[in-house]
């Protein structure tokens, strides 16, 4: 058994199904029956790439990183796994040429991503460098640091960065979508926390949402209200760019930092971190109440509330499901989760997620300065060791992969089940499809 030749049959193999595949019309247009054809065709190649892997994914991932020494972002290395290998893939044309077409009316080519991922986390090396690579600075955040240093500010559209003195002020902007969260403003939020933490007169971040332009909320910051349903109906939000690297990436260097070392498989964290600090006005809808669940400390405004409608939406609340417990206890989560239930931040249930409340915005301010005050007065070192040892005892890199492992693959096939078909078809007006959420 070689990797050269098992990896000319695949390809073969795939080849021979996507022909069979291309013959039946286009997923609009099929009936039932050429759709259960189309289906059967996906999943036959979807348990050969499986067996592919069974066998090689360790000389795919040294193919494809030199041996685990080069760094590659989960989409890179996706992608360039579509060249090592045609068809363990799909290539980048194939996903831009499926995000031309309304998420029901999509192929589904992105749960074969999802196999790939879920198979380079579930292996332990492989797994442990591709959460290295993730959790290095963007290409587009070292660009920008000479310049932040500089001016203390950048205006990254969906969102800006401000220092002030020690603190690094992200405000959320995303206002066409009323701060809903996609694949554009998840890797400016990732770029702005990559100047966080490579600025070195910034010693703690503050993420807070903008005044809201949005009639309904004029004049009022509005934190973040969850999956930009918008563009995901129109097939526009990606398995990987949003719903795997926004973990991997974005909220793992709000709870974890930037990753030292070599991505070994290892039990020791090594970090370059920094504290941060939330504060919600109004409310924190879904993925911003995930945001919610890696802070140092949340500030609240009385009257706010948080949820995580997983179950209402029809997908995988990012690391939701592990995390929303740890603070309100298993019911209060699947209360949250399956059946909706939204937790005021002035309630007893919203008091293990939100560490101060405020009647107003003195009072908002006040508290962010007097967290900002409790968190740099004795220096980064003895806060951010803390931060790293209560984060092994609650949740170890090894949890961190085995949960991802199983997302990556998992929230791939919530993507394309007819409950997330339906829910959008039945949940969104379709008068505001071009518009704000």
């Amino acid at each position: 058994m070689t990797f050269a030749r098992d990896a000319a049959l695949l390809s073969e193999r795939l080849g021979a199904l996507d022909a069979d595949l291309d013959e039946l019309p286009p997923r609009p247009e099929r009936t039932e029956s050429q759709q259960e054809q189309a289906t059967t065709l996906l999943e036959r190649g979807r348990a050969a790439r499986e067996g592919f892997l069974d066998h090689h994914l360790g000389a795919v991932y040294d193919a494809l990183t030199d041996g685990a020494t080069r760094t590659l972002r989960a989409a890179e290395l996706t992608y360039a796994a579509a060249e090592l290998v045609p068809g363990l893939t799909p290539t980048r044309e194939r996903i831009a040429a499926e995000r031309r077409h309304p998420q029901k009316d999509k192929e589904g080519r992105e749960v074969d991503q999802g196999i790939f991922l879920s198979r380079v986390l579930d292996d332990a090396r492989t797994g442990y460098h591709l959460m290295h690579a993730m959790a290095q600075p963007r290409r587009e955040a070292l660009d920008l640091l000479d310049h932040f240093r500089e001016t203390g500010r950048v205006d990254l559209g969906t969102c800006r960065l401000e220092r002030d003195g020690t603190v690094g002020h992200l405000t959320i902007a995303h206002h066409k979508y009323l701060n809903a969260e996609d694949d554009e403003s998840t890797a400016a939020m990732e770029t702005a926390t990559d100047l966080v933490l490579l600025d070195e007169r910034i010693e703690v971040g503050v993420l807070r949402g903008d005044e809201a332009r949005h009639p309904r909320y004029a004049g009022r910051r509005v934190f973040d209200t969850g999956v930009n349903l918008t563009r995901l109906y129109h097939g526009e939000v990606s398995l990987i760019e949003f719903f795997v690297e926004r973990e991997l990436g974005l909220i793992t260097k709000w709870y974890r930092g930037h990753s030292l070392g070599a991505g070994e498989v290892s039990i020791v964290e090594r970090r370059h971190e920094k504290p941060w600090i939330a504060a919600v006005d109004t409310f924190a809808i879904g993925g911003g109440c995930q945001f919610l669940l890696v802070m140092d400390r949340v500030v609240a405004r009385s009257g706010a509330y948080v949820n995580l409608p997983a179950r209402r939406e029809g997908f995988l609340p990012g690391c939701g499901n592990m995390r929303l417990p740890r603070f309100v206890g298993e019911k209060v989560a699947r209360q949250g989760i399956f059946f909706n239930r939204d937790i005021d931040v002035d309630s007893p249930e919203g008091r293990l997620i939100v560490d101060d409340l405020a009647a107003d915005e003195a009072g908002m301010q006040a508290a962010i300065d007097d967290a900002v005050d409790a968190l740099t007065a004795t220096g980064s070192v003895g806060v951010n060791a803390n931060r790293t040892q209560m984060r092994v005892g609650v949740e170890p890199l090894e949890t961190f992969r085995h949960y991802m492992a199983n997302l990556a693959v998992g929230q791939a096939r919530c993507m394309y089940s007819p409950a997330i078909i339906r829910n959008l078809e039945l949940a969104w007006d379709p008068k505001r499809r071009g518009g704000v959420k």
